[in-house]
């Protein structure tokens, strides 16, 4: 877990340290409200199974996860 700043720090790095090459949706659905997505991120140095979870907030959808698994 990361606060704001650490997550755009975090994630900028991963991305500067892993050019992205393309992504394959492997999974998504819904459940109590919530959106995820499970796929494979492709990139210069590998593949990540990567997962995201949104949920719903008022009438925004807010990003509460985001999770990247080496391959």
């Amino acid at each position: 877990s990361f606060s704001k700043t650490q997550a755009e720090i975090v994630l900028r790095d991963f991305f500067t340290n892993n050019p992205v090459k393309g992504f394959d949706v492997i999974h998504k659905g819904e459940k109590n409200g919530s959106q995820y997505c499970i796929g494979t991120l492709n990139t210069k140095n590998g593949s990540f199974r990567t997962t995201i979870y949104m949920k719903q907030r008022k009438d925004v959808l807010v990003l509460q996860e985001l999770r990247f698994e080496n391959r």
